[in-house]
């Protein structure tokens, strides 16, 4: 049988997708591409807000048209079937299969039960890390994504994932490291960890942070140029961990902190752990130490955010410069706190408020462009446009979220090769330089 993948939202999902085309594939199962040609196919789904849900049904209803014709399985996995086992398939009449977040070694089963005509609902809630499954990257053939933990401790009120994916659940440091050499061994040069909070890992098993050693005992791992990690909450970013960011040759000096707010009430009303002084405190202390990128998420419009709070945080934007900023307009997830709320901020005000933002992040991205002008930084190349000009990323830049390095007047390079480049152009969001 052929089998089609759909996968939404984040690379922890991602993640699980590629395991789950990896027990395909060992199996027996044929991976296909084209949805038209396709015998079954799998939607892997994102639930985290609102925009994340509609795309996933969007997907569903897409793949579905494909059942009119040549396949005969239509299979959702992921967060949105895990969050709406009950309520989804009355909706949804032509999806053979709804499976939750911890099916992963049942989906070949499922998928013959569903092509001889079973239709089957079993969204189980725990963490399944399959060891001895050769994955199926999803992502060019020389960055991966490798997840450490799976599941949240922390209880902010305005996100659903730890009523999805359950309590923090680490795997352990030997699990991860065999998974690493074995993405080595197959040409991965850029190991990415994910985690929904990289910074709590190790809590659950070993009593504290471990995420400094995790780092260096995959930097240590044979083949591995760069090592980053993303979503390092802010109370958890201690000496240790800087120091290993800052120092370890192959570890990026890149540091993903999802902020949320700076006002000391929405970050008290968002249950985030922490305040405006820590915030501030831990800005100046990794700029003061020199060569990190920062990179933070926000969100405008929590519910009872008054002008003046909002006013803060754009000042905060604004003195205390991020290198990268994502931004997002407050969205109701039904079942948490802050969507219970009566103190909702109308939604054009939060899309104001989030266009606010984003239009000071422009500018801050531009100068800080621009000052790497001179400089000279190594650059993983990842393809080339039809204008002919080779792009690639630093390491201060992450895959998927942030802007590109363009290569001028250079021939020959080959994808997943590191050169060196001296930046010469800079542009809101991405740089331009020639080769070293």
């Amino acid at each position: 049988m052929k089998i089609g993948m759909v996968s939404l939202g984040c690379a922890k999902n991602r993640v699980d997708a590629e395991l789950m085309l990896g027990v395909l594939a060992r199996e027996g199962f044929e991976l296909e591409s084209d949805p038209e040609k396709a015998d079954a196919i799998i939607v892997n789904t994102c639930g985290f807000i609102e925009a994340a849900k509609q795309e996933s049904i969007d997907a569903i209803l897409e793949m579905a048209e494909y059942k009119k014709k040549n396949c005969k399985a239509l299979i959702v996995t992921g967060c949105l079937s895990k969050r709406y086992a009950k309520e989804l398939p009355p909706e949804l009449p032509e999806v053979d299969a709804f499976l939750g977040i911890g099916e992963t070694d049942k989906i070949a089963q499922v998928v013959r039960a569903c092509a001889a005509g079973a239709h089957i609902v079993e969204a189980d809630a725990g963490f399944c890390y399959l060891e001895n499954v050769d994955r199926v990257l999803t992502t060019p053939g020389y960055t991966a994504y490798v997840k450490i933990a799976d599941g949240c401790n922390n209880r902010c009120a305005f996100c659903a994932i730890p009523y999805i994916r359950g309590n923090y659940v680490s795997r352990t440091m030997e699990n991860i490291e065999r998974e690493v050499r074995a993405l080595a061994e197959k040409g991965v040069r850029e190991i990415v960890l994910v985690a929904q909070d990289t910074t709590y890992y190790g809590k659950d098993l070993y009593h504290k942070p471990m995420l400094a050693e995790l780092l260096c005992r995959v930097a240590a791992v044979e083949g591995v140029h760069w090592v980053r990690a993303l979503y390092c909450y802010p109370e958890l970013i201690d000496d240790e961990l800087l120091a290993v960011m800052k120092e370890e040759p192959k570890v990026c000096s890149y540091l993903d902190i999802p902020l949320q707010h700076i006002n000391d009430k929405v970050l008290r009303e968002m249950n985030r752990r922490g305040d405006g002084a820590l915030i501030r405190g831990l800005y100046r202390k990794i700029r003061g130490l020199g060569g990190f990128a920062l990179r933070t998420t926000l969100i405008a419009g929590f519910p009872g955010e008054t002008e003046e709070e909002f006013q803060e945080l754009l000042q905060f934007v604004q003195a205390c410069p991020f290198d990268r900023l994502g931004v997002f307009a407050y969205s109701e997830e039904e079942g948490t706190p802050a969507a219970a709320r009566q103190d909702q901020v109308p939604m054009r005000v939060r899309k104001a408020r989030e266009g606010k933002i984003m239009r000071a992040q422009q500018k801050i991205s531009r100068a800080f462009n621009e000052s790497r002008i001179g400089s000279v930084c190594e650059v993983l190349v990842e393809g080339r446009e039809e204008n002919g000009l080779y792009y690639g990323r630093s390491q201060w830049e992450a895959p998927e979220t942030d802007g590109k390095v363009y290569i001028k007047l250079a021939e020959g390079l080959q994808e997943g090769s590191f050169v060196r480049v001296r930046i010469t152009d800079a542009q809101d969001y991405d740089i331009t330089g020639v080769l070293e």
